[in-house]
């Protein structure tokens, strides 16, 4: 196994509010029209599971469910279906009563062979997507 880490990312909301918008899957109809169609397509989700399908090749249909909450901390979601097995956390911690903390970590079951072709845009694909999680209006 091998883990992706974020680098910690402040977000300017109370950790109570990060943590019920992004455990309810669902909430990914705020922005459903930002995901560019020409890469992920066939979007569907609902409170528990979120499955799409990323036109590259060898990639296709990818399903997650969520697996754990831990209230106002983490949100653990697992792999469904996907080319590559993987369990994605976010992390929450409070920084003050209006502001915490969020880390996501990617946990992959990558072949040794494909691990030194796809570790840099793994880690570069989390970055963005803490970057955007951390930016977005909760």
């Amino acid at each position: 196994m091998t883990d992706f880490v974020s680098q910690v990312k402040p977000v300017a909301s109370p950790q109570r509010a990060v943590f019920d918008t992004l455990s309810d899957l669902s909430h990914l109809q705020q922005v459903e029209g930002l995901i560019p169609s020409d890469k992920v397509s066939d979007l569907s989700y609902d409170r528990d599971t979120v499955s799409f399908r990323v036109n590259m090749a060898g990639v296709g249909q990818i399903s997650l469910r969520v697996v754990e909450r831990e209230p106002h901390k983490t949100i653990k979601l697992e792999t469904e279906q996907s080319p590559v097995p993987f369990t994605f956390w976010i992390q929450l911690k409070e920084k003050d009563p209006s502001s915490s903390y969020m880390k996501l970590t990617l946990r992959a079951d990558l072949p040794f062979l494909l691990k030194g072709m796809l570790a840099k845009p793994l880690q570069d694909g989390l970055e963005k997507l803490a970057d955007t999680l951390a930016a977005w209006p909760y």
